[in-house]
């Protein structure tokens, strides 16, 4: 019975996603839930319909295998704290490798900037270091 249920769990899309090991080559993060990365360029990528509007991004290239991703840089003027060659933290959507909202192909978010918090960046809390 047990040799039957471990054969039978492979049958569930879920279970198969879960443990199979090319959903980790897959992954730019490689099964972690940050990586950090080095800023390339600044984009706006428009809105899907019928929305209207630049959503602010960036081109990362992640530090630990050198893929390239495109990472959504949250609330109103942050980019401005975002310079090119900058070194930042990025985290998945929580939609688990899904797009969110109204951003096509963009699956991720950036959270720090040169090791300071975007949030408080915005906020006025902290300054960016110099280099």
């Amino acid at each position: 019975m047990k040799e039957i249920r471990k054969k039978n769990k492979w049958a569930k899309k879920s279970y198969k996603k879960r443990h199979n090991l090319s959903s980790l080559k897959a992954n730019p993060f490689a099964g972690s839930s940050h990586a950090k990365g080095i800023v390339t360029e600044r984009l706006g990528i428009e809105a899907k319909q019928p929305n209207s509007a630049i959503r602010k991004c960036v081109r990362v290239q992640l530090i630990k295998n050198g893929k390239k991703i495109t990472a959504f840089v949250p609330s109103d003027g942050c980019l401005n704290f975002i310079d090119e060659n900058d070194e930042v933290l990025v985290a998945g959507f929580g939609r688990s490798g899904h797009s969110k909202g109204d951003i096509p192909g963009v699956r991720f978010k950036v959270v720090k900037v040169a090791g300071v918090s975007l949030k408080a960046l915005w906020l006025g809390k902290k300054e960016k270091p110099r280099t």
